[in-house]
């Protein structure tokens, strides 16, 4: 154990105080580690765009002051009682949802939402004991997603820590702990496009490029991007997708677009926007018989998906998917691996670095639409 272990740690975090104020560097005590908890020295975090979402106040009752963060690559500092497969100095990557091991979805080869760990966005505090491991002047600054990952030190819950090879570079696999698993996962291992096929990605963020990346690992011969923003095309090619389509280019549904471009549709298509409408196109878009169509984005509460119930009959299928299917501990090492074997590529993803102290540059990068994922080096 290291010699802060049992301890508390102080050191500096970046806290949202209210909804969409910049966030404030402060020095907080983190509480050690309770039962089957770990806390991590987080080295390298990345902004995703969920954390802009609750940032905002736009995804629940909100709850301030908070530490966000979530998608990181950190080093093991000290283990909480009961904890038997991490220990100190063990590179991990902390992920928002878990994987406890021991209920119906986690011994389930189908499912990934763990009860015990499934995301929970409204919880601001641990398990364990219902309170929070941070504090200023002794008053409480809440968790987000079980990560918080804004903050020098952090403590989760060991069901959420993925152990990774120690080889890894965590300023690039660290990427991997949300968006790039969740899109490259719902085409390898929901879409499944065989080789030679052809598939339709709805949105060209950094989830949708990393769907476009899981169709060029599988080999997929067309691979069709469609999006409102034209200025994300040319770099859409280098993540492997072969042709553009902008819905406002055209006077009839995208969906009657591809068809026509496909002979009757597209085999597989990935949707990554949380656009309803798009979510029908999506499924709309892919060939009957055999066409799969899989919903990645997250929708509006108020949202209701429409379509004639004769396009299922018509054989064609419609799944969602949640992180990809990957379940975080097992999975996530092998998904690193892919990286390491240079199968899947990583650094295209990564498009702007900021220091600690200029955390807010990545939120303004992120609001103006400019560049993927910006990496956050916390020593710097």
């Amino acid at each position: 154990m290291s010699s802060t272990a049992g301890q508390v740690i102080r050191c500096k975090a970046a806290v949202a105080w209210e909804a969409g104020k910049p966030l404030v560097i402060e020095e907080v005590e983190v509480a050690p580690p309770q039962v089957m908890e770990v806390r991590l020295k987080i080295l390298f975090t990345s902004l995703c765009h969920t954390d802009v979402y609750f940032w905002e106040a736009k995804g629940q009752t909100p709850l301030f002051p908070r530490i966000f963060g979530h998608e990181a690559g950190g080093i093991v500092e000290s283990v909480g009682e009961g904890v038997t497969d991490l220990q100190p100095g063990d590179h991990v990557l902390p992920v928002f949802t878990g994987e406890c091991k021991e209920c119906r979805h986690c011994k389930s080869e189908e499912s990934n939402m763990c009860d015990l760990l499934r995301i929970n966005t409204d919880r601001g505090v641990m398990l364990s004991d219902n309170k929070s491991r941070f504090s200023i002047n002794g008053k409480p600054v809440y968790h987000f997603v079980g990560t918080s990952t804004f903050s020098e030190y952090t403590v989760i819950h060991v069901g959420c820590v993925a152990k990774i090879n120690p080889a890894a570079p965590l300023d690039k696999v660290c990427v991997l702990s949300c968006g790039i698993s969740t899109g490259l996962g719902a085409t390898l291992n929901v879409a499944k496009p065989s080789k030679g096929s052809s598939i339709a990605i709805f949105g060209l963020g950094a989830v949708g490029l990393a769907a476009a990346e899981g169709a060029r690992i599988a080999g997929a011969a067309r691979i069709i991007g469609i999006d409102l923003n034209p200025k994300r095309f040319n770099d859409a090619k280098k993540f492997g997708v072969t042709e553009f389509l902008n819905p406002k280019d055209h006077d009839k549904p995208i969906q009657e677009v591809i068809a026509e471009m496909t002979d009757g549709g597209v085999d597989r298509s990935v949707e990554c926007t949380g656009n309803v409408n798009a979510m029908i196109s999506a499924f709309e878009c892919v060939h009957d018989g055999w066409g799969v169509a899989v919903l990645v984005g997250v929708p509006n509460k108020d949202d209701s998906f429409k379509t004639h119930p004769v396009n299922l009959l018509n054989e064609r299928t419609l799944k969602g998917t949640f992180f990809g299917n990957y379940k975080p501990r097992s999975d996530l090492p092998s998904v690193v691996e892919k990286y390491m074997n240079k199968e899947l590529e990583v650094e295209k993803f990564i498009t702007h670095e900021v220091p600690f102290a200029e955390i807010n540059k990545a939120f303004e990068y992120m609001l103006s639409g400019d560049g993927l994922r910006c990496i956050i080096r916390m020593d710097a």
